[in-house]
């Protein structure tokens, strides 16, 4: 037996011992798992206690978000039929990055018939990705449809309200005219939770047209709605916002929105910009905060060129005839 059988044999024998904390480094053999592997997991995994199931599932997630060269498909894959709705909702979320259409037909199975909030939830915002592969004409035209339509369906009211956000923000993806109707509605809704949804929505829809809806909400004192329009104003690059992200720096308290506006004005560029955060960078004691700031700065470098190539290219059109 080779030494990687033996080494998985032996995650296996830690993943049936729940006196025991599962080791971390076992987790990465769960990766790329072949046929034979899947099928020795799936027959001890009926014994092993929903809390150990946890234990795995939770641990792979963090790890995939550190590597991407990590995949759990097939594990996933296997789990979307589980009797246990927080193993459904890790599957879920561990196939966040795949783009295998075969996984179009599981997600609108678990949308349509679980009986499960948040796993419908989650089904609807995997989905989204798929909304966006549509829109670039990376998938059939029919499944695009058929997302599309079932989304709708649910956005309309066709489900409970945390599940038609969830809908409504993967619609965000679509050019489809009857989402913009959705997308006005939810904001003109006085539930922020309402408003922060149809904020996200407009982070996705690439349109500048939401600059009006979104530069009121920089301000807003819910915190969801605040941090739903900094990050619509980042992914838009939004110029006109620029001035009151720099501003929301000098009085946010909370470092998760801090953050986010500090990627935000790393997506919308300018020299100002670029002062401030060498500012904050130099002020910086913290190594985690340091790395961040790092990254927004390379991030912002990368806009700002991006910015300089776009003026510098005309169409062929555009000159001057003689």
């Amino acid at each position: 037996m080779s030494a990687k059988k033996v080494s998985f044999q032996n995650a296996l024998e830690a993943l049936t011992d729940d006196e025991q904390p599962f080791p971390k480094y076992s987790s990465y053999l769960f990766s790329d798992l072949e046929p034979e592997q899947l099928k020795e997991l799936l027959e001890v995994w009926p014994r092993l206690t929903l809390s150990r199931k946890k234990e795995l599932l939770e641990g792979l997630e963090k790890l995939i978000e550190d590597d991407t060269l990590l995949s759990f498909e097939a594990l996933a894959c296997a789990l979307l039929s589980d009797p246990d709705a927080p193993v459904r909702l890790s599957a879920i979320r561990l196939l966040d990055e795949c783009e295998d259409i075969k996984l179009i037909r599981l997600f609108l199975d678990i949308l349509s018939k679980d009986d499960d909030l948040n796993v419908r939830a989650a089904a609807a915002t995997a989905l989204g990705m798929f909304v966006q592969m549509g829109e670039l004409d990376e998938i059939p035209v029919e499944n695009r449809s058929e997302i599309e339509d079932h989304l709708l369906k649910v956005a309309r009211g066709g489900d409970q309200p945390l599940v038609q956000r969830q809908a409504l923000q993967s619609l965000g993806f679509s050019s489809r005219p009857e989402v913009t109707e959705l997308v006005e509605a939810a904001y003109r809704n006085k539930n922020p939770e309402w408003t922060a949804c149809a904020l996200a929505a407009m982070d996705r829809s690439g349109d500048e047209r939401w600059q009006e809806h979104i530069l009121p909400m920089l301000m807003n004192e819910n915190r969801g709605v605040r941090m739903a329009a900094v990050q619509a104003a980042g992914e838009l690059e939004l110029i006109a916002a620029r001035s009151m992200l720099l501003r929301m720096l000098e009085e946010e308290e909370d470092l998760d929105i801090f953050n986010a506006i500090v990627w935000s004005l790393s997506q919308i560029g300018g020299e100002d910009a670029r002062t401030y955060l060498i500012d904050l960078l130099d002020q910086s004691e913290d190594s985690e905060q340091t790395e961040f700031l790092e990254d927004a700065l390379a991030n912002l470098s990368f806009t700002d060129d991006l910015s300089k190539f776009d003026l510098l290219t005309f169409d062929v059109d555009d000159e001057p005839k003689e």
